[in-house]
């Protein structure tokens, strides 16, 4: 009996055109190899299973080759392919760096790179899962990388690039391997499934592509294990139980339920697929997966997303234009929500319910949130809202209005749908008018005056508690203007403003504030009668003043006597009011004035011939 070989290792592909996907990185390659381009270092980097160490392998047959086709492939049929495909061949060294990641296998290795190869063009070095190699092995390892011989190629490949030195990666051409479709998956094991007389419907071998995530290795091995489960018979049905995955139709129902309010169905769904097996997050998360596609069926730019069994495209699509996007939109938040909480929970399965009784419930919740053909939150805070207040008519309007409402209509009115009475009723109470009369503004003249032209009736009444006391306020405030009490504001004089500062000064010394000295050396300039000006040297002393403005501002006008006064501080440079000091002596000053000083001490200088050193 012949011995068993996994799909993975017997069907992997031996020349370019076989490798699936990656037809970007195998173009370049057999350019290279055609115009004779090749570099002396490759990096080979991406996920697991999607033909790093395949394709570099194609390429140390390939460029061995003693008859390339004229596409840049192997002819397979030559000594140095055949001694490759048996392995054999001595020009190719393929090396695990997970188990020799030491400096001393780098060393080896090295060391094996002087010797010329004995049959063909090249000696291929194939590194897989370089980036396990430690640090000190990767600096043993540049210089030969930079500069090796000229029948020397390395193939590095990794899947975790970031891990690699950039020294290294400076030194290779990089070829980053993508991820392989479903459908480019999904075409590979069907023609595997030809090749191995395997009945494979075709959207088993889809639910398979989705599980694998874009590794072909994962998706031949889960085949293998499936055809060996079902004795060579790969349908939908089985595919499902053995990889444990929810059929759509169960996420239908649980739609059908949500949308329909039907509580005691979604309860009874989940039972049934609790009682096979599946576990809570497993549910959630196909469930969230389900609407999700369903969002992506509402708009048709998104459709190249959605990726689900050809069988059930058309009913997601149906199923997606009768359901509002604002419930399934509600709908992800609560199962994305039960999701992040499962691990937290200690009753994992009322978890799980309680999520279905919020999805049950929501449609109700949304139609009653709903304000027309918008949504709005539930919870809103009411605006304040003024108080009504009624309104109080006099006593004399209102029998004005009764004697104005019996009187019948007379000639001078006229009756063309709208009333007009023939003279205006103008309600002014006793302080309003005591108020326009004492005001002295252009404002409250003009109100006068055309109070004084209009010749309407004024009815006085006599004011409220309130308004008498406002009224009295506006008196005090008029009485101590300039032209109620007879003071006019004194103009200023240079002896008194400076009395008066120096005073002020004197009272901050006595409460020993620290702006006392920026006061005292402040020179004061008048501008005019109401205003003068402050000038300080620095911004430190105008922020002393600054701080005491409105302590010296009243004393100020209460001293001078003159309720307009203004002032500001302005910063000027005054030298006078810099601080004088001398400057220390240099060495050289320090002898000469000590020679002037005492004539023995430069008579010993000259007697010893002394050369100082200043």
């Amino acid at each position: 009996m012949d011995k068993f070989i996994v799909s993975a290792r017997k069907y992997r592909p031996q020349t370019f055109d076989t490798v699936v996907g990656q037809s970007h990185i195998t173009t370049t390659l057999k350019n290279a190899i055609k115009h004779n381009q090749l570099a002396h270092a490759f990096l080979f980097c991406g996920p697991r299973g999607v033909g790093k160490t395949t394709c570099a392998r194609i390429l140390a047959k390939t460029i061995n080759c003693e008859h390339q086709t004229k596409e840049g492939e192997a002819c397979n049929k030559c000594q140095s392919c055949i001694s490759f495909n048996e392995g054999t061949s001595l020009n190719i060294h393929e090396l695990d760096a997970a188990s020799n990641n030491s400096v001393d296998d780098i060393r080896v290795l090295v060391e094996q790179v002087r010797f010329n190869p004995q049959a063909g063009k090249y000696k291929v070095y194939i590194i897989d899962e370089v980036h396990m190699l430690s640090s000190s092995a990767f600096n043993a390892f540049l210089k030969t990388l930079e500069e090796p011989p000229p029948y020397a190629i390395f193939i590095l490949a990794t899947t975790e690039k970031h891990k690699i030195l950039p020294t290294i990666l400076s030194r290779c051409q990089i070829f980053d391997f993508k991820r392989i479709t479903t459908n480019d998956t999904v075409r590979h094991l069907l023609e595997i499934a030809e090749k191995e007389d395997i009945k494979a419907e075709k959207a088993a071998l889809h639910v398979i592509a989705q599980k694998s995530e874009g590794c072909m290795r994962d998706a031949l091995s889960i085949m293998d294990k499936i055809v060996s489960f079902t004795n060579g018979e790969l349908t939908y049905a089985n595919t499902l139980e053995h990889l444990n995955i929810l059929d759509a139709d169960y996420y239908f129902k649980l739609l059908d339920c949500m949308v329909t309010q039907d509580l005691a169905g979604a309860m009874l769904h989940y039972d049934d697929i609790n009682r096979k097996g599946f576990e809570g997050d497993l549910v959630i998360n196909g469930f969230a997966e389900f609407i999700r596609n369903l969002l992506v069926c509402k708009d048709e730019k998104a459709a190249g997303l959605l990726e689900v069994v050809e069988s059930f495209r058309e009913k997601y699509v149906a199923t997606a234009k009768s359901v509002p996007a604002a419930l399934l939109v509600s709908a992800l938040n609560i199962l994305n929500e039960t999701e992040i909480n499962y691990k937290a929970a200690r009753n994992k399965r009322l978890h799980v319910e309680l999520a279905l009784i919020k999805l049950c419930y929501l449609r109700q919740a949304i139609e009653l949130s709903a304000d027309g053909p918008t949504i709005h939150k539930k919870k809103i805070i009411e605006a304040a809202k003024p108080l009504a207040f009624r309104q109080i008519v006099p006593f004399e309007v209102r029998k004005q209005r009764s004697e104005v409402g019996s009187q019948k209509p007379g000639p001078d009115i006229k009756r063309d749908g709208k009333e007009k009475s023939s003279e205006k009723l103008i309600i002014e109470t006793a302080v309003t008018a005591k108020i326009s009369v004492a005001e002295d503004g252009p404002a409250y003249g003009k109100q006068q005056a055309s109070a004084n032209r209009q010749p309407e009736t004024v009815i006085e009444q006599p004011a409220s508690g309130k308004i008498s006391a406002l009224d009295k306020i506006r008196k005090q405030y008029q009485g101590n203007g300039p032209s109620t009490n007879g003071n006019t504001s004194h103009p200023l004089n240079e002896e008194e403003l400076r009395s008066a500062w120096n005073e002020f000064a004197v009272k901050l010394k006595n409460g020993k504030s620290s702006a006392v000295q920026s006061f005292e050396m402040t020179a004061l300039r008048i501008k005019d009668d109401n205003s003068f000006e402050a000038v300080v040297a620095t911004n430190i002393d105008q922020k002393f003043i600054e701080q005491e403005r409105n302590k010296l501002f009243s004393f100020l006008q209460e001293r001078l006597n003159n309720r307009a006064l203004q002032y500001s501080v302005v910063i000027e440079e005054r030298p006078e009011l810099r601080p004088k000091f001398e400057a220390p002596l240099s060495s050289r000053e320090q002898l000469q004035k000590m020679m002037e000083q005492y004539p023995l001490v430069k008579e010993l200088k000259d007697k010893l011939k002394l050369d100082l050193d200043y």
